[in-house]
């Protein structure tokens, strides 16, 4: 560490807790959606979809390499034209990320999704309708080693089934999943991975339960037209997050109405929170109180944005009162607990120094780089990011 904040402990404080263990998972199938393994155990991966015309070639490549740049791990791209159909073998050549294409009734579409090396594709097998269509699909794909998404929600259900259960209910959703399953059965195709979407978290939690003892397919976890960002984080936090902790899902898709890097950072938010994906740069700030002496606030927005491009797992805690704050931040690799007009640094839980208040974020900021220098040679990186 550099001499003008001299650390105290370079060991940690308080060791890895049992309790940070991430949940046991669901025992599934195995697939591998292009390089992206899924199921079985494997790491949760992140999905989004592009909002650009996929016939655009060059926008929805670019719109691919910066959900990659964000951390997303498979990317779909709707199909629901000709034109869209033609630009999947360039897209899926040149795209940084696996490419899956999303079909819904033409069968064309499908085959020609397979054709162009797309690493999967999404169907609704009873959209399709023709068994001899479907067979043609599923013999394609088992060919290629291309597995399919069955997805149904709460707004595409056959009339019969919601005549059958009353309305869209999780029996109803989990029955016309499985009937779609069934038709891939029929043909002798088993490298299936089933969503079964609901606007609402409560249902699409019950849903999802429901559909994870019933089969052992991979499940791909979403709650659908979840909404703007400030109300729909909240629903597929909840939701997604639920059944996480539960160990159900090998796959999840935050929908927003916004630009889906959103979804991405939602989803990895939601993983790094259930420690099922390692944490990047994770802001730990109290809500303030009575006790505070500075602004919580903006000083926990100053350290966020001026901390962004960290690129390793580093906790930093922005404590307002040095009476709760050392205790609150032991478990942070870096923080502060400010009040009277200076600031407690702490490093491992320990204080290591203390700075006039107009001092706090540059001096907290030149500690947090210091210890991601560290961490950066522990793991044997390169030169770290540069962050002002």
């Amino acid at each position: 560490m550099g001499t003008s904040l001299p650390v105290l402990n370079t060991q940690p404080a308080v060791p890895p807790a049992a309790h940070h263990a991430p949940p046991a998972r669901r025992a599934t199938r195995r697939l591998n959606v292009g390089s992206v393994p899924v199921g079985d155990g494997a790491a949760i991966s992140v999905q989004s979809m592009t909002t650009t015309p996929t016939h655009d070639v060059n926008a929805t490549l670019q719109q691919i390499a910066a959900l990659n740049a964000t951390g997303v791990d498979i990317v779909r791209v709707a199909c629901p034209r000709q034109e869209d159909a033609d630009a999947l073998a360039a897209i899926a050549a040149k795209s940084t990320v696996p490419v899956i294409a999303d079909i819904h009734f033409q069968w064309k579409y499908a085959m020609a999704a397979i054709e162009a090396g797309c690493a999967g594709v999404r169907i609704n097998p009873g959209n399709i309708r023709k068994h001899d269509k479907v067979k043609l699909i599923g013999d394609a794909a088992k060919e290629r080693g291309i597995p399919i998404r069955i997805g149904v929600n709460g707004g595409s259900l056959e009339d019969v089934v919601l005549a059958k259960h009353g309305g869209v209910t999780p029996e109803a959703l989990v029955e016309s999943a499985l009937n779609e399953v069934a038709l891939l059965e029929a043909v002798d195709f088993y490298d299936t991975k089933i969503s079964v979407k609901h606007s609402d978290p409560w249902v699409m939690i019950q849903t999802y339960r429901l559909l994870a003892e019933r089969c052992d397919y991979p499940l791909h976890l979403g709650v659908t037209e979840a909404g703007p960002p400030k109300t729909g984080i909240t629903k597929s936090a909840v939701g997604i997050g639920t059944l996480l902790a539960e160990g159900i899902g090998d796959t999840i898709r935050v929908s927003l109405s916004a630009d889906p890097v959103e979804e991405v950072k939602a989803g990895i938010a939601i993983l790094e929170a259930l420690h099922l994906r390692e944490r990047g740069l994770d802001i730990v700030s109290c809500p303030s109180c009575g006790r505070a002496e500075v602004d919580v606030y903006s000083l926990a927005e100053q350290v966020q944005e001026a901390l962004e491009g960290i690129d390793v797992p580093l906790r930093v805690a922005v404590m307002g009162c040095v009476v709760n704050g050392p205790g609150e931040a032991r478990e942070a690799d870096v923080g502060v607990a400010a009040g009277k007009g200076k600031g407690q640094l702490l490093y491992k839980g320990q204080v290591v120094a203390q700075v006039p208040e107009d001092q706090i974020v540059d001096s907290l900021l030149q500690l947090a780089n210091e210890v991601a220098d560290e961490i950066r040679a522990e793991r044997g990186q390169g030169a770290p990011v540069v962050v002002a």
